[in-house]
């Protein structure tokens, strides 16, 4: 079966300094995968060159297409969402107008079944669904994000941090609208510190050091010494 993203070695720079090694992943149709390791590890590099941002080389094809040389515009077209661990919001909008940047031309009436539905699976935005954007608070703003990400209905959604500043039950609501998306046929790549969180709703793990991934299985044996572990062994290659 053809995988929905399948990575070769993958490296990626920023300018001279490399900091992906032949990086292998696959993620197929319906799977959430964490990927972990220490700050500093090339996860979030790893979430760019995925989607165009870096400087890199070997094999990235989603849906059975080869997209390592195309820009990051052709890629999103693709279905590939992508929510960066900074909360780069449009402040001087509204948070109902954030959200309609994320829909796709064309939508028509479909549009506001969509806004709708973000308001459903986050309140809070939609009691706030009038505010400048630039007046929430930093959690608000992660969520925002995440909705507006989701209004494009991606078929592989690549998350950096999503819960970092959410309070409990913004987690949780994060944690169930990356299970529906999975569930409804698209996938995540999830980069995440809670571990606690992640197992919740991932169905594998895989953990990156030293720009390369160390380890790639169940989540049975996931904890913050397991990862230290895989991580040690990774740097001695």
């Amino acid at each position: 079966m053809t995988a929905l993203l399948d990575a070769r070695s993958v490296c990626a720079w920023y300018g001279e300094a490399q900091v992906l090694h032949g990086v292998n992943l696959r993620i197929d149709t319906g799977e959430l995968v964490l990927l972990c390791g220490r700050n500093g590890s090339g996860r979030s590099t790893f979430a760019k060159a995925l989607i165009g941002q870096v400087r890199r080389s070997g094999s990235i094809r989603f849906a059975g297409d080869e997209t390592i040389a195309r820009p990051t515009f052709e890629i999103a077209r693709r279905g590939v969402g992508y929510v960066a661990e900074q909360r780069e919001v449009f402040p001087a909008l509204s948070v109902e107008e954030n959200l309609r940047l994320g829909i796709k031309p064309g939508a028509g009436r479909l549009a506001t079944r969509r806004i709708d539905d973000a308001f459903e699976r986050f309140p809070m935005l939609g009691r706030r669904r009038a505010t400048d954007a630039g007046a929430l608070s930093g959690g608000e703003q992660q969520m925002l994000v995440l909705a507006r990400a989701l209004m494009g209905e991606p078929r592989l959604l690549i998350v950096d941090e999503p819960t970092e500043g959410l309070a409990p039950q913004a987690v949780a609501s994060v944690a169930e609208c990356l299970k529906c998306l999975c569930e409804r046929g698209g996938a995540v790549l999830l980069i995440e510190q809670r571990l606690t969180m992640a197992h919740r709703v991932a169905h594998r793990a895989a953990v990156m050091g030293h720009g390369r991934i160390v380890f790639d299985g169940k989540l049975d044996a996931l904890d913050a010494q397991t990862v230290d572990a895989w991580i040690a062994l990774g740097g001695e290659r």
